[in-house]
């Protein structure tokens, strides 16, 4: 993840699953809305804010690798899209 064009702010995260990174993600992002809103309890959020919260980062990528299905995923999110590209490549 990438949240600014400097490459100072590239950093790197490491999930045991699709679902922890899609969690991951999630939480990136309602950590931000803590720091913001620090005094608000209850903070909420659609799918559009997180959409626009992706959108607003330089770059955010990941690699999968699925021993079970012996396949590499490469699962990457392009900016300004709301769409997870999948480029499936069989070992």
């Amino acid at each position: 993840m990438q949240t600014s064009q400097s490459r100072a702010t590239r950093t790197f995260m490491d999930y045991d699953s699709i679902s922890q990174a899609m969690d991951g993600i999630c939480g990136l992002y309602e950590r931000k809305l803590k720091d913001l809103n620090p005094a608000t309890g209850n903070i909420t959020y659609d799918i559009a804010d997180l959409y626009n919260f992706i959108d607003g980062l330089a770059d955010m990528s990941a690699l999968v690798y699925a021993s079970l299905f012996l396949h590499c995923f490469l699962f990457y999110i392009m900016h300004h899209s709301h769409a997870f590209y999948v480029i499936l490549h069989a070992q």
